[in-house]
């Protein structure tokens, strides 16, 4: 039977754009259901369109939206829509959050579902939460015993008050060249790759831009894997890796979405221990945050072979490029099915006592 699907896009994160794509995928596979499509502005603002969908990237949601909030009462759950000064009830029966980067993947989304008792697609708040945050991140997969590159984290407190030393610690604890990311923040916004001192001091400042903390890691040089993760529990299952063949110095933003030159390959051809192991450690670093429905874990294949973590997302894109779905494609779930076992799970997790 169809159920109300509450679709929320947009955002007011660096990674709007990305989600405005995803959607598409998204909304093109909920066959059978009741669509709500509620557009977030990068200002903040909530629009909820019901006309055609053929074309959701190019419809003016400023000018055909209508204002609309989820209302976190429990008792009449569902979103409120304001038409002429007037208020409507539109019940939701699940919220489908295709909302990446900070106010959509890091569980404050996630809080206002569980406020308004509605079940929703993905990993629940403090997972999501966990896994948005890089150097929380570090710290549970350190636990683990997975293999990383060497980190530090830094605060802009810090960094402010005696850069030189802050450069210092880099240079003797990781050197050079390195990595300089966001602890916060997804699609590669923000983060630099370091070579010198000039570069680092750069890279450094261009992250404070987008987070008020800093990962700094070793560069290591080797094959980017991803592999894709569905379900919940001990019930979850890895696809297939995908690799990543960036057309730039690494896979940033403008290697992922606007250089045609970047490619990639699914499955990747890797040997078969070497698959089970990205597996295993993908579902191990899941279940330790507890995540739920959906995430894509990244890796690195070092020159000695070695499987090395390098990040989760738990709301991986769905775009026509996008890694997530097409390696559970090459894993025998096309997308529509895909969409429809997300949607299973999110009542499921209600069902157990989730929300």
């Amino acid at each position: 039977m169809g159920k109300n699907i509450l679709v929320l896009f947009g955002g007011v994160s660096p990674e709007h754009d990305i989600s405005k794509e995803s959607v598409a995928t998204v909304l093109n596979a909920l066959n059978g259901h009741t669509v709500i499509p509620v557009y977030i502005t990068q200002a903040g603002k909530w629009l909820m369109y019901d006309g055609k969908l053929d074309n959701i990237q190019g419809i003016n949601w400023e000018k055909f939206g209508t204002p609309a909030i989820l209302s976190p009462d429990r008792v009449n759950r569902g979103l409120l829509r304001i038409v002429s000064e007037k208020v409507k009830h539109i019940p939701v029966d699940v919220v489908f959050p295709v909302l990446h980067g900070s106010n959509g993947e890091d569980g404050t989304i996630q809080g206002l579902c569980e406020l308004a008792g509605i079940p929703y697609v993905g990993c629940n708040v403090a997972a999501s939460a966990a896994a948005m945050d890089k150097a929380i991140m570090k710290l549970i997969v350190k636990s683990l015993k997975i293999p990383q590159a060497e980190f530090l984290v830094f605060g802009a407190d810090e960094i402010d008050i005696d850069l030189g030393e802050v450069m210092k610690k880099i240079r003797y604890k990781i050197g050079y060249p390195c990595f300089v990311k966001p602890t916060v923040g997804g699609s590669s916004i923000g983060i630099s790759k370091a070579a010198n001192r000039k570069e680092l001091r750069t890279a450094l400042e261009t992250s404070l831009k987008f987070s008020s903390r800093v990962v700094v890691e070793k560069c290591i040089e080797g094959r980017e894997v991803e592999v894709g993760i569905l379900g919940a529990g001990v019930c979850a299952k890895a696809s297939v890796p995908g690799e990543v063949l960036a057309a730039g110095d690494f896979y940033d933003y403008e290697a992922k979405y606007q250089n045609p030159e970047s490619k990639t390959v699914i499955p990747a051809n890797l040997p078969e221990e070497t698959i089970k192991e990205i597996q295993k450690y993908a579902l191990e670093i899941f279940r330790a945050i507890g995540g739920s429905g959906l995430s894509r874990v990244d890796f690195f294949i070092d020159k000695k072979n070695r499987v090395i973590f390098n990040e989760i997302n738990t709301i991986p894109g769905f775009t026509a490029i996008s890694m997530y779905t097409k390696m559970w494609e090459e894993s025998g779930i096309p997308r529509q099915k895909l969409i429809e076992i997300l949607i299973e799970i999110a009542l499921e997790k209600k069902h157990a006592g989730g929300i």
